[in-house]
C-alpha cells in the first residue's frame, strides 16, 4: 500500500512539474554569457501571465559567476485588439467602423552592474494600455476605444543580455 502511495505522489509531482514547464520555455545560451554564469542557488527566472490575461510579470533573480560583465534585462509583450472608432458628430454613440490592430509594450532594466561577480536582476512587468495606441483609427478626429474583450496578449519575450555578447544569455517565451 505504501508503494502505491509513493508512486501516486511521484506521478502527481511529475504532472505538476510538466504542466508548469509547459507554460513557458526558458533557454540559456551559455555562449552568450561569461564562462561560469549560472543562477544563484535558490533563485530562478520565471515569467507568468497575470489573471487579467494582459499583464506579464517576470520575477527577480540572481546570476552568479558573471565577473564584471554588465547586463540588461528586457520584457516585450505583443497584443492584438479590435478598436471601435466613433466620430464626434451628431450621434457619437454610433461607431463609424471597427479596426483590428496590433501593438507591443515593453520595459527594460537599463544597465545592471554586478557586485562581487553576482548580478541581481530586478522584477519586470508590462501591461496592455487602457486605451488604443495613437493612430488606431484612420481619421485622427475620431475617438478610438477597445472593443469588448480587447486587447489580447499574443506573445511575450523576456531576455537577459550581457554586454559584449551578440545575443541573449537567457530567453523566456510562452
Amino acid at each position: 500500500m505504501r508503494r502505491v502511495g509513493i508512486i501516486t505522489a511521484l506521478s502527481t509531482l511529475f504532472m505538476v512539474m510538466s504542466a508548469s514547464a509547459a507554460l513557458a520555455t526558458t533557454t540559456i545560451t551559455a555562449a552568450n554569457g561569461p564562462t561560469g554564469a549560472h543562477f544563484q542557488a535558490g533563485t530562478s527566472a520565471v515569467c507568468t501571465i497575470n489573471v487579467n490575461g494582459t499583464t506579464v510579470d517576470c520575477s527577480s533573480y540572481q546570476v552568479a559567476g558573471v565577473g564584471n560583465a554588465n547586463a540588461t534585462a528586457s520584457l516585450t509583450a505583443n497584443y492584438t485588439a479590435n478598436v471601435t472608432c466613433s466620430n464626434k458628430g451628431t450621434n457619437p454613440n454610433n461607431d463609424v467602423e471597427s479596426q483590428a490592430t496590433s501593438f507591443s509594450t515593453g520595459t527594460t532594466t537599463g544597465n545592471l552592474n554586478p557586485k562581487n561577480g553576482k548580478l541581481t536582476v530586478p522584477a519586470l512587468s508590462t501591461s496592455a494600455p487602457t486605451s488604443p495606441p495613437a493612430g488606431s483609427c484612420p481619421n485622427g478626429n475620431w475617438t478610438a476605444a477597445f472593443a469588448s474583450g480587447s486587447p489580447t496578449l499574443v506573445s511575450y519575450s523576456y531576455t537577459l543580455t550581457f554586454a559584449g555578447f551578440t545575443g541573449a544569455w537567457l530567453t523566456i517565451t510562452p
